[in-house]
């Protein structure tokens, strides 16, 4: 009959993951999503990503109009009549002989022509200070993706159990003078 071993065997101990934040921050910084994926925190790429998405959609978007409204806003304002682009952004169903001085000088309304050109102005303005906006947000969304993999790697083992407790005990204070008097000290203790 065999007997039992005398030897316990013993598990090999897990090696547990404790992520550098430095490492982390120059990881996010090298590329974005980098520093989550080091961290461990795998459901936050598709939001960084869908961060950078947005943003650069809109800068997109922001950016074609802003161009648009430029060249339809030059060519609006020039004297040259082969450049209609501006027809692009009136509404087709206004009659182009009431507002149109370089085609149809007879005809135009001068307050037709100031009100389409303080329109395309307006509008030049609007799709430029909004495309500048999403460049802004690009560049702080990205800080704001480096800052999380930092923080998320500084509080990745933090202790958020129950073992801590803060209780008042009643102490004797030293008062100005000398004397002495009663009041309340706080005390924090940890359990392991």
């Amino acid at each position: 009959m065999f007997g039992q071993d005398t030897i316990p065997i013993s598990k090999p101990l897990k090696h547990k993951f404790k992520p550098e934040s430095m490492k982390a921050t120059m990881m996010a910084v090298s590329f974005p999503g980098l520093g989550q994926i080091y961290n461990r925190k795998y459901w936050k790429i598709p939001v960084v990503y869908i961060g950078f998405g947005a943003l650069i959609y809109g800068a997109g978007f922001y950016s074609k109009n802003y161009i648009t409204y430029v060249k339809a806003y030059q060519d609006f304002t020039d004297n040259i009549p082969q450049t209609n682009s501006y027809l692009k952004v009136i509404s087709p169903s206004v009659d182009q002989s009431t507002y149109d001085p370089v085609v149809y000088p007879k005809t135009y309304s001068p307050t037709l022509y100031s009100y389409y050109k303080d329109g395309m102005l307006r509008l030049v303005d609007y799709y430029k200070r909004n495309r500048d906006l999403m460049y802004i947000g690009i560049g702080a969304w990205y800080l704001v993706s480096i800052l999380d993999a930092n923080v998320d790697a500084s509080l990745f083992n933090y202790d958020v159990s129950n073992n801590l407790n803060i209780t008042f005990v009643p102490m004797q204070m030293t008062l100005p003078g000398g004397f002495l008097g009663a009041g309340f000290g706080v005390d924090l203790k940890v359990t392991f």
